[in-house]
């Protein structure tokens, strides 16, 4: 820098000093030109262009801190930033707070917020609702992509026991890991529709034979393969059970619960059929047998595990309580009302059917539900025109939440499908960088990723997978945690 530009910058920052508050700050933020004042920079003075007012003064190494390049006869600041997201971000010096523009990518904003050094409480509410959901995302991401790395990856400090438990979790819970995976998941979904079958075809009478005592059982035949599937369905699950890394979150989670519902009635009923007549009379026996082979349909909820769909839709019904309970409080207003007009409009004619308002509740639920049974309905007119409107209020209380429901599924499936193309464009950009950074030149196949060498055990300091780059972006966050040693670029803007 000449004379000129260090007697420049003094007398800049001479008038900076001596104005303080009616100083001009010109700041270029990819290209585009903003003039902002000091007094209303220093309503936040923590912030990167309130810290602008008072850097002039000391010297170059305090500018450049602050900005990307500084030209002193223009006394103008410049930062290689995007612009749009600037133009949000200095709404809180106008406004008191911050709004974040459609289209601009949460986790980006957030990184400018954080750069501008304004802090996120002035970011509005509905915009922190879009970040947390952004954030939510990218952590997906970041678990698929190191359960995908746990797989690939081999430990040589573990032992032959936990390999072998890892062999066999990755067999049983990954199918798409191996041909043999896949085929033992087909064969374990044939058995569970062949046991649904064999329980269903176990009550038709024709297909039944006499006892001893001359009452009705199952064939032998049926019972024989319901034993074979029950055999394998409790080998599955402990295999599981014994292959799962934590033990008490696959005892809890929901769908091995279902697992153990399944398969439990079998052994129960076994238990009493041999013991129980020792302690009970044989009729109580035989009525505990018959309530716990009603728990048999269980097992159809094992088809969840195997089904996509099945999961989605079961996601849907969750996020949709809110739509459900108001379709559930319409209809509970609509039954009370209707039943109860239905039971007074009906009093005058000798041979009613509704004999009270808890019995004409049946009659409400059977009309506004659009079911119909016809074992009870008016003979009045005014009756007929009552049931007329609780049919149509009925069909409209039902069909109004149908939409967000459907909406809730469809954006629950797009998501998942969404992110599982994330984490594989992932692992793509980490196999390509890896053999980048081994060999010196770009390019690489994906079964490099397979042949990367296992990291030493006890040595400390980032692993591979920590110098894997996954985006050219300049801005990141580390989506895996320190201790797995893997850090990932952003990829929501893609």
């Amino acid at each position: 820098m000449d004379g000129s530009g260090e007697h420049s910058l003094q007398e800049a920052g001479s008038q900076g000093s001596a104005t303080g508050d009616d100083i001009e700050i010109v700041v270029n933020v990819g290209g585009v030109r903003q003039v902002l004042y000091g007094d209303l920079l220093s309503q936040y003075p923590e912030t990167r262009l309130a810290e602008l007012i008072n850097c002039l003064a000391g010297g170059y190494d305090t500018i450049f801190s602050l900005c990307d390049d500084y030209d002193p006869g223009k006394r103008e600041f410049y930062f290689d930033r995007d612009p749009d997201a600037f133009k949000c971000v200095i709404e809180v010096y106008y406004f008191g707070e911050v709004h974040m523009k459609k289209g601009i990518c949460p986790i980006c904003f957030k990184n400018e917020m954080d750069f501008w050094k304004v802090d996120l409480k002035f970011l509005d509410d509905c915009c922190k609702s879009h970040l947390s959901e952004k954030r939510e995302e990218l952590e997906e991401i970041a678990r698929r992509v190191q359960l995908i790395l746990d797989d690939l990856g081999v430990d040589a400090a573990e032992g032959r026991w936990r390999r072998c438990q890892k062999c066999v979790w990755k067999f049983l819970e990954k199918p798409e890991s191996s041909c043999p995976a896949r085929v033992v998941a087909v064969l374990s979904f044939l058995l569970i529709l062949v046991s649904s079958v064999v329980m269903c075809m176990g009550t038709i009478p024709e297909l039944q034979v006499l006892d001893a005592e001359g009452n009705r059982v199952e064939h032998p035949t049926l019972e024989n393969v319901e034993t074979a599937c029950i055999g394998w369905f409790t080998l599955e699950y402990l295999l599981r059970l014994f292959s799962s890394p934590n033990k008490l979150h696959f005892a809890l989670s929901f769908m091995n619960i279902v697992d153990v519902l399944a398969i439990l009635p079998f052994y129960v009923s076994l238990t009493l059929t041999h013991l129980g007549a020792r302690m009970m009379e044989l009729t109580n026996v035989q009525q505990a047998v018959q309530a716990l082979r009603i728990m048999r349909i269980a097992r159809i909820f094992k088809l969840a595990r195997h089904s996509s769909g099945l999961q989605t839709l079961t996601y849907a019904l969750k996020r949709s309580f809110k739509e459900l309970g108001l379709l559930l409080m319409y209809l509970a207003v609509g039954i009370f009302v209707f039943s109860a007009l239905g039971y007074t409009m009906e009093q005058s004619h000798p041979e009613t059917l509704f004999k009270s308002i808890p019995q004409s509740f049946w009659w409400a639920i059977i009309t506004m539900t659009t079911v119909g049974y016809g074992d009870i309905y008016p003979k009045t007119t005014l009756g007929k025109l009552n049931a007329a409107i609780s049919f149509l209020c009925g069909v409209i209380a039902i069909a109004l939440p149908i939409h967000p429901i459907i909406n809730n599924f469809v954006r629950y499936y797009n998501k998942q499908r969404v992110l599982e193309t994330a984490a594989k464009h992932e692992l793509e950009l980490m196999e390509l960088n890896s053999t980048s950074a081994g060999e010196g030149k770009p390019g690489g196949s994906r079964s490099d990723l397979d042949t990367l060498p296992p990291e030493p055990a006890g040595k400390e300091g980032p692993s591979w997978g920590s110098r894997l780059k996954l985006s050219h972006s300049d801005t990141f966050i580390p989506l895996l945690t320190e201790e797995k040693h893997h850090r990932t670029r952003l990829q929501s803007c893609k």
